[in-house]
C-alpha cells in the first residue's frame, strides 16, 4: 500500500481522527535555481558537476554571494535545504586559490561533524586530481589517535570539531596551532539552533577567546552560520559571534507534499487527567507504516523508550511473518561502527524502521525516509521540525505525525496547532556575560594568553567593559598575578579542564554504584543533587533503581547500590526568594494594582524531608528526614506581582488562593519552557503569598543557573503571551478539576485548584 493511499485510510477511521486536533497539509513547492557564481574557481564547479550538483539553489547563491563580499551571514533553512553548500563553497575556493587559507567547523556533536565530512570529503576528492596540493580536511575531537593529532595541527585546511574540543583540547594549546591560527579565515558554526542557554552563552564566551588567540596571529576570520528556523537567528548569531551577521532565510530548495498530523491519546481518566501511554499510541501508528513496508524513523525522549519502542516494534514485525532484523535503535550508547551500519542501512532500504532519540534530529545523512512518527513534543519547535524534516527528503508525499504525552508543554502544543503552524514565538536566548560563566572563560583566556591593562574581552557589542574589575577580582584570590601593566596566570591549574560547557555551575555530584565494585555511573548537578540524591532517596537510572546509602555533601559523592522496591521518592524543598535589584517593572493593571518586574534575586533552598510514593497507585507509605546545609543562589528572575488584598477581591479563603497561585506558577513554568525554547528544569517557578519585604502575592519565574541566562528579560518582555497561554493550557484541558498536564496534581495544588486559578486570571 502506497503513502496517500494508506493516509486516505486514516482520515476515514473516526478512531484515529477523534483523537486528532490537526492535519495540516503542506504543499509542495517547486526549487529555485541559479547558476554558479562567474568568480567560483573552474576545477570546483567541474567538481560539483560532478557530484551531481549542476546549479545552486537561490538561499546558496544569495549566502555565497555575501560571503564572497567579506560579510558574515547565518542561513535558516529547512532540513535538507542544502546548508552545507553555503559554506563548503566559499571554504574551497579559498582554499583552491590560497593553499595557506585554514578554516575551523564547529559542530554540536561529534556523530554530526563525522558525517558532515562524508560529502565534503566527497567533493575534496573530485578535486583532486584537478589541483597540484592536496586540500587536507581533518576530524579533530576525543576520538582522535595521538598519533594523527601532529598532522592534523600543521597540515589540516580544514578543522572540524565540536565546542567542547575548541575549549578544552585547541584554545589552551594554541601555541601547536600557530599554523591554523595564522590563516584562520572562516569559522563555521553549524545548527546554531543548539546553542541557547548555558551553552550558548558558553559558546560565546568560546568564540571570544577564539577571536583573541585568531588576533594575536593577525587573523580575522568570517562567521558562516547556519541554524533551523528560530525566532531570532540574526540575533542569536550577533551575541555568539560578536559582529553584525547578514541573514539568509529566503529557502529555494524544493519540497514534496507534507502532512503533518498532531495526535492527542485518549483520556483515560478524566478526574486524574490520564492520556492512553504516548509509547503504546505511537507504537500502534508506526506499525500501519511499516507494515506497509513504508520506511519510517520514530522519535523518543529517553534512551529507555527507544528501546522498549525497538523492542514492541520487532514484536509486530515477527508476529505479521516479517523480518524483524530490519527495525532498529540508534541512540548515545551504541559503538561507532555499528551506528554507521544503522545509517547506511537506512540510505540502502535495508533497514525499514528505525527508533531513535535527538542523535538522529541533526543533519546526519539516513536518506530519504517517508513517515515520521514523534513520541511526545521534542521540547522546541526548532527540533520538532528537525524530526519531522527528517521524512519526505525528495519530492514524493511525506507524512510527520507528533503524539503527545499529558505533559503539560505537550498539552499546550497538541492543542494549539496556530501556534504550531504559524511563526515560531521561541528564541535562542543567551546571556554570555552570565559572571559565572564569564569569570570561567576570562580564567581560560588570561591561562591562553595574559591581559594588557587596555585590552576589553569579546569584540565589538559584546565587549566587557568591566574586565579590568573581574581581573583585580581574580588577583585578589591569588589566581593572577599583575605586572608591568600585564595579567598573567599564576596558578598550577589547568582552568578549561574545570568548566563544563553544558552547565553553569563548576560543580556536580558523581553517582557510584557500589553494587559489586565501585563505578561511576552518572552526575548530577550540585542543585539538583539535595533533591534527587538525599540519604535514602531512591535513584533511577535507565529503568534500574539504585539506593542511595550516603551522599558525601562535602566531597560531592553519592554511593548507591541496586535495590528492586516498589515505590520511589519525591523530596521537598522549601524555597526564599530576595529580591536584590529591580531591573525593570510596570503596572499591569490599575484597578488590580498588579505589577510585573524583573531583576536580580537570591534564592535559598532547603530540602527538609521526602516521602516514599508506591509506583502506580502514588499512595504514600512513607516519608523521612533529609539533613542537608541550605543552598544559595544569586540569579535573576522575572515576578508578577498581585494586590495584598487579592484573595478577598476573589472572596475566596487564603488556602484557596494559596492553591491558585500554585496552580498559576505551575502553568507558567510550562509554557515559559516552551516560549525560551529552555529545558523545563532550565526554570523554576516559585508561588509566595507574601513575599519578602512587599508582603504581597507573587509568582516568581528564575533562571535556574547562577548568575542568569537571560531568560528573565525575555519573559519581561512576553508577559502578556505568557498569561494567555497559559488561561489557554488550563482552559483547554480536558480534565475536571486539574491534573498534571495542566496546573499540577491535585495533591499540590488541591482539589479547587484549577477553578481558582482561572478565577484568579479572569480577574488579572
Amino acid at each position: 500500500m502506497t503513502l496517500p493511499q494508506l493516509l486516505d485510510i486514516l482520515r476515514s477511521d473516526p478512531d484515529f481522527m477523534g483523537n486528532v486536533t490537526c492535519w495540516n497539509v503542506l504543499p509542495p513547492k517547486a526549487g529555485q535555481w541559479t547558476d554558479f557564481p562567474h568568480w567560483l574557481k573552474p576545477e570546483l564547479v567541474e567538481a560539483l558537476r560532478q557530484h551531481g550538483i549542476n546549479r545552486l539553489y537561490t538561499h546558496q547563491a544569495e549566502a555565497i554571494a555575501k560571503i564572497g563580499e567579506g560579510k558574515n551571514v547565518v542561513a535558516v533553512t529547512p532540513t535538507a535545504s542544502g546548508k552545507t553548500l553555503c559554506y563548503n563553497l566559499p571554504v574551497l575556493n579559498t582554499v583552491i586559490e590560497n593553499p595557506q587559507a585554514r578554516a575551523l567547523y564547529l559542530f554540536p556533536t561529534k556523530a554530526l561533524s563525522q558525517d558532515q565530512m562524508a560529502e565534503l570529503y566527497e567533493i575534496v576528492k573530485l578535486l583532486g586530481p584537478q589541483l597540484d596540493f592536496d586540500i587536507k580536511t581533518y576530524t579533530f575531537d576525543g576520538d582522535t589517535p595521538q598519533q594523527a593529532r601532529q598532522a592534523i595541527r600543521s597540515s589540516g585546511h580544514i578543522v572540524v570539531t565540536n565546542p567542547d574540543m575548541l575549549h578544552q583540547g585547541i584554545l589552551p594549546h594554541h601555541t601547536k596551532w600557530i599554523k591554523l591560527f595564522e590563516n584562520l579565515r572562516y569559522v563555521v558554526i553549524d545548527e546554531l539552533h543548539n546553542y541557547r542557554g548555558v551553552f550558548g552563552s558558553h559558546l560565546a564566551n568560546v568564540i571570544r577567546r577564539l577571536r583573541r588567540i585568531a588576533a594575536f596571529y593577525g587573523a580575522n576570520p568570517q562567521f558562516i552560520c547556519c541554524s533551523a528556523t528560530i525566532a531570532n537567528p540574526k540575533e542569536l548569531a550577533e551575541q555568539i559571534t560578536g559582529s553584525e551577521v547578514e541573514l539568509i532565510d529566503n529557502n529555494g530548495a524544493p519540497r514534496g507534499e507534507k502532512h503533518f498530523i498532531l495526535y492527542n491519546p485518549p483520556v483515560v481518566n478524566r478526574e486524574l487527567g490520564i492520556r492512553k501511554s504516548s509509547v503504546k499510541e505511537a507504537r500502534n501508528i508506526a506499525s500501519k507504516f511499516l507494515l506497509n513496508n513504508i520506511q519510517t524513523i520514530v522519535f523518543c525522549r529517553s534512551r529507555l523508550r527507544v528501546e522498549i519502542l525497538v523492542t514492541y516494534l520487532k514484536q509486530t514485525m515477527a508476529a505479521n511473518k516479517k523480518s524483524a532484523e530490519r527495525i532498529r535503535g540508534y541512540r548515545g550508547g551504541y559503538l561507532p561502527t555499528e551506528r554507521r551500519v544503522i545509517e547506511r542501512g537506512l540510505r540502502t532500504g535495508e533497514t525499514l524502521g528505525v527508533v531513535s532519540t535527538n542523535a538522529l534530529e541533526l543533519g546526519i545523512d539516513i536518506g530519504q525516509l517517508t513517515a515520521c512518527v514523534m513520541v511526545g513534543y521534542p521540547g522546541s519547535m526548532a527540533s520538532a521540525w528537525q524530526q519531522a524534516g527528517r521524512a519526505g527528503r525528495r519530492s514524493d508525499s511525506a507524512v510527520a505525525i507528533m503524539v503527545a504525552s499529558s505533559a503539560p508543554v505537550d498539552q499546550y502544543v497538541i492543542n494549539h496547532p496556530d501556534y504550531f503552524f504559524g511563526k515560531p514565538p521561541e528564541s535562542g536566548v543567551v546571556d554570555p556575560n552570565n559572571l559565572v560563566i564569564l569569570m570561567s572563560h576570562l580564567k581560560c583566556a588570561a591561562f591562553e594568553l595574559p591581559f594588557s591593562d587596555s585590552e576589553k574581552f569579546g569584540h565589538g557589542k559584546t565587549r566587557v567593559e568591566a574586565t579590568n574589575e573581574i581581573l583585580e577580582y581574580l588577583e585578589e584570590n591569588n589566581v593572577l598575578h599583575h605586572a608591568e601593566g600585564r595579567w598573567h596566570w599564576m596558578t598550577d591549574a589547568y582552568p578549561a579542564e574545570a568548566v563544563g560547557l553544558r552547565t553553569a555551575s563548576p560543580e556536580n555530584v558523581v553517582i557510584i554504584d557500589t553494587t559489586n565494585d565501585e563505578r561511576v555511573i552518572g552526575e548530577v548537578n550540585l542543585l539538583d543533587a539535595p533533591t534527587m540524591l538525599h540519604d535514602d532517596a531512591i535513584y533511577i537510572h535507565e529503568a534500574v533503581k539504585y539506593h542511595v546509602d550516603k551522599l558525601d555533601w562535602e566531597r560531592r559523592k553519592a554511593y548507591v547500590k541496586q535495590k528492586e522496591v516498589d515505590y520511589y521518592t519525591d523530596a521537598h524543598t522549601d524555597t526564599s526568594i530576595h529580591v536584590l535589584e529591580v531591573f525593570e517593572q510596570a503596572d499591569l493593571a490599575a484597578t488590580a494594582e498588579m505589577k510585573k518586574a524583573h531583576g536580580e534575586v537570591n534564592v535559598n533552598c532547603q530540602t527538609t524531608k521526602f516521602k516514599k510514593l508506591k509506583f502506580g497507585s502514588h499512595e504514600n507509605v512513607g516519608y523521612g528526614p533529609v539533613e542537608l546545609p541550605e543552598i544559595s543562589m544569586h540569579t535573576t528572575a522575572y515576578w508578577w506581582e498581585f494586590p495584598a488584598d487579592m484573595a478577598e477581591r476573589l472572596q475566596m479563603a487564603q488556602s484557596v488562593f494559596g492553591d491558585a497561585l500554585k496552580a498559576l506558577a505551575n502553568a507558567l513554568q510550562s509554557v515559559a519552557a516552551i516560549y525560551l525554547m529552555c529545558d523545563v528544569r532550565d526554570i523554576r517557578a516559585v508561588p509566595m503569598v507574601r513575599a519578602p519585604l512587599t508582603q504581597k502575592p507573587t509568582v516568581f519565574v528564575y533562571d535556574n543557573h547562577a548568575g542568569g541566562v537571560g531568560f528573565s528579560k525575555r519573559l519581561f518582555a512576553m508577559h502578556d503571551e505568557l498569561k494567555a497561554a497559559a488561561k489557554d493550557l488550563i482552559t483547554k484541558c480536558g480534565c475536571l478539576a486539574g491534573c498534571p498536564s495542566c496546573v499540577g496534581p491535585n495533591l499540590e495544588v488541591g482539589e479547587h485548584g484549577k477553578a481558582s486559578v482561572l478565577c484568579l486570571l479572569d480577574l488579572a
